[in-house]
């Protein structure tokens, strides 16, 4: 009996290993893929331009070319990443993604009766795509005072197929960075990384744990800091998804490559004085303080004033 048990144990154990060679859950990967509606063929999304063009996209209001996604982290169907999960790099794969686990199921319901009013009068025919109270939906007809508006997503019931290729594993910690804020902001930056030494206050620990009256002591302390340091640029400042979520992005990041802060660097005037903004997961934000930079630059801030309001006398 013992002998079966061990037997046992030992086929369980080498399916694991089995199971975990190739490409796992956090591994960082290029694809290059193409997805289509199974019935109809109609293009969802592509890495390829050439693919693109031959549909009628217009290419030259987007940029195309491999994907860096974060397995295990829904930066693609969980069907498409589920076949990827063992294979290696130059493997390809072709996988059907249903409806429901794609854009949903189509939904009756979601056809809706609205006043016309609500729509905005230059959209106001069949066809137009249109925002009512946070819902996303397109007009199907307007008559008299109503109109049919159907909030189902555009490819809502239709089944997907995805082709797709793994091109690369990315390792390199920067070229990392740059293909998560790539794929999250659809823009590139100059990223790199730096390990900061930085000053702390810190909770001393009580020798009198009996006394609940007397006050915590903290002290200042010296700790290293794994900084993720991402240059500025207009197009990021301007940037949307960037202005709504800039914290949510920054603790994202701070987990997937395992740093303790993001900081974000300008730099003004082309005179090399940057004023960094701070901001991570790992114990808060910050950013530079104006007078130290004024103090740092040799600029006399008195001086500025005073001739301010000489100039407006």
């Amino acid at each position: 009996m013992s002998n079966e048990s061990e037997t046992d144990v030992d086929e369980e154990t080498a399916d694991e290993e089995e199971q975990a060679e190739g490409l796992q859950k956090g591994d960082v990967v290029k694809l290059a893929y193409t997805a289509r509606t199974v019935d109809g063929g109609q293009l969802v999304d592509t890495t390829d331009e050439e693919v693109a063009e031959d549909d009628g996209i217009d290419t030259e209001q987007q940029e195309f070319g491999p994907r860096t996604i974060v397995l295990g982290e829904n930066h693609i169907f969980p069907d498409v990443e589920q076949d990827i999960y063992g294979k290696e790099v130059g493997d390809e794969g072709d996988v059907t993604v249903a409806a429901a686990d794609a854009f949903g199921e189509y939904d009756e319901e979601e056809v809706r009766t609205v006043s016309k009013d609500k729509i905005p009068e230059d959209d106001r025919y069949p066809g137009a795509h249109v925002d009512l109270e946070g819902e996303h939906g397109h007009v199907e007809t307007i008559i008299g005072g109503r109109a049919r508006v159907d909030f189902n997503h555009p490819l809502a019931g239709e089944d997907v197929e995805y082709d797709y290729e793994i091109l690369e594993e990315v390792t390199d910690r920067e070229e990392k960075a740059q293909g998560i804020i790539q794929m999250m902001l659809d823009m590139e930056l100059d990223v790199w990384f730096e390990t900061d030494t930085v000053e702390e206050e810190q909770l001393v620990e009580s020798e009198d744990d009996e006394d609940e009256e007397s006050e915590p002591e903290y002290e200042t302390v010296e700790v290293e800091k794994e900084t993720l340091y991402i240059e500025a640029t207009p197009q990021l400042t301007m940037n949307q998804q960037w202005m709504m979520g800039k914290q949510q992005i920054a603790q994202q990041l701070t987990q997937l490559l395992d740093i303790d802060r993001i900081i974000v660097q300008e730099e003004i005037g082309g005179g090399g004085m940057g004023m960094p903004g701070m901001m991570g997961g790992m114990g808060g934000a910050g950013g530079a303080d104006i007078e130290d930079a004024l103090e740092d630059a040799d600029v006399d801030a008195e001086e500025i004033v005073e001739e301010i309001e000489g100039a407006e006398e």
